[in-house]
């Protein structure tokens, strides 16, 4: 369905709605025009999208920075995890708006999230006659914080640290990854390519799907909304269980004091990747500077996980967990068939491994095994869980990859994972 655009006075204003009910406004105005000799246009993407703020809550007015020459647009919201297949990252939530641009490089749209349940989402822009595509995340966050009593962290400073998008044309992707004399990453760019996050789909999608699909209600969070949070105190007075749902590799001072706290309060954790918290980073203004490893500052994760970062396979290997104890953590695994030395699945996991250290809680134990065969077997990625005096239930995956999984053992560990540990 087409939604109508109407002048609205003032140069540069549209109103999108429908039989006089306004679902949300569309606001742009050209802010910079650019000569089209400039190199930045020459090297830049046809179309580029990237919302002013990591996230928002229902009614507030959220602003896209779109950055192109096409003079027509079809803006679509998706909703991210809602996807029947693996074709897309999400599924259309509301209808298409078709939004008219006027000349000019740099356009500022606004959208106004109605009632929606707390979720990662996506603007999707198609430029006319589907020339161009351009995603732009989002994570809306709850009216009420705490009325869900799970959190779901949303790796936002992570991405951004592996976000390759060239923002001032000099052909080197803006990011230490890219560029080893950069120190810094701007949290306000657009992402490369078409505008995904960076390893979304492998590395974070089965989740968000199993999240949406079987209705679980939960508060997203980007990490920048974990900083506003004050205390541990706070923390855990709002939830029950926190899941950090993706690859949380960069960590604040701040966020990690905070989440410490609130393992120690008894609150409980759940960490479906590998390499968490492994290195400090400071957020000044939009930008994130990158600092030493936290293990080096005499805070190593494992203390915090139960596992820590051991290495990488680039992607080249990856191997089947296979099962270790699972007497010990018996809910783990309730309606699977497994036994001592059998293989979970067929699904095969790595890129990066975590494995338990002499810094893992007392109690900590390996569970479930993924072995690669690097380095003569040293490097193994180790899935654990330990829990504390203070009540505090900790589990974590120990590789890379299993917050992507989207497979029917995945939901039934996931499943368990949000029984047990979502219950105070």
């Amino acid at each position: 369905m087409k939604w109508f655009a109407a002048l609205l006075g003032g140069a540069g204003s549209v109103f999108v709605g429908l039989g006089g009910i306004v679902v949300w406004g569309l606001v742009f105005a050209t802010a910079a025009v650019v000569s089209p000799a400039s190199a930045s246009i020459v090297r830049a993407p046809l179309l580029t999208a990237a919302f002013a703020r990591t996230s928002y809550v229902p009614g507030e007015r959220a602003e896209i920075v779109v950055r192109t020459l096409f003079r027509r647009l079809e803006l679509q919201i998706i909703r991210a995890g809602a996807e029947r297949g693996w074709s897309s990252v999400g599924r259309p939530w509301g209808p298409p708006h078709e939004v008219l641009l006027q000349a000019g490089l740099i356009h500022r749209l606004s959208i106004r999230p109605g009632a929606w349940q707390s979720g990662l989402y996506f603007a999707r822009l198609t430029a006319s006659g589907g020339r161009a595509v351009a995603f732009a995340p989002f994570v809306l966050r709850a009216a009420a914080p705490g009325r869900n009593r799970v959190a779901v962290v949303v790796p936002t400073y992570t991405w951004q640290a592996y976000n390759f998008y060239d923002a001032d044309g000099d052909g080197r992707p803006d990011s230490w990854y890219g560029d080893p004399r950069r120190h810094s990453v701007d949290l306000g760019r657009p992402y490369s390519g078409s505008g995904k996050p960076p390893h979304y789909r492998t590395d974070q999608r089965g989740f968000i799907r199993f999240l949406v699909h079987t209705g679980k209600q939960a508060d997203y969070l980007a990490d920048e909304d974990l900083e506003r949070v004050a205390s541990g105190d706070d923390l855990a007075r709002l939830y029950d269980l926190v899941i950090f749902s993706g690859h949380e590799e960069y960590v604040t001072a701040h966020n990690y004091d905070v989440v410490q706290r609130y393992r120690d309060l008894g609150g409980n954790l759940a960490f479906l990747s590998a390499d968490n918290f492994f290195r400090k980073v400071v957020r000044s203004s939009n930008r994130l500077w990158r600092g030493a490893p936290w293990r080096q500052l005499g805070r190593p994760e494992a203390s915090l996980i139960g596992v820590q970062y051991s290495g990488n396979d680039r992607g080249g290997t990856a191997a089947p967990y296979v099962i270790l104890n699972p007497n010990a953590v018996p809910w783990l695994f309730s309606g699977l068939a497994v036994s001592a030395g059998s293989t979970l699945s067929t699904a095969r996991y790595g890129i990066e491994f975590d494995a338990t250290t002499t810094a893992s809680p007392p109690g900590t134990v390996a569970v479930a095994e993924v072995n690669p065969h690097l380095r003569g077997g040293q490097i193994k990625g180790q899935m654990s869980y330990y829990e504390t005096e203070a009540g505090a239930r900790v589990f974590a995956a120990g590789t890379l990859s299993f917050a992507g999984s989207d497979n029917p053992v995945a939901s039934v560990l996931f499943q368990n994972i949000w029984a047990r540990l979502s219950t105070p």
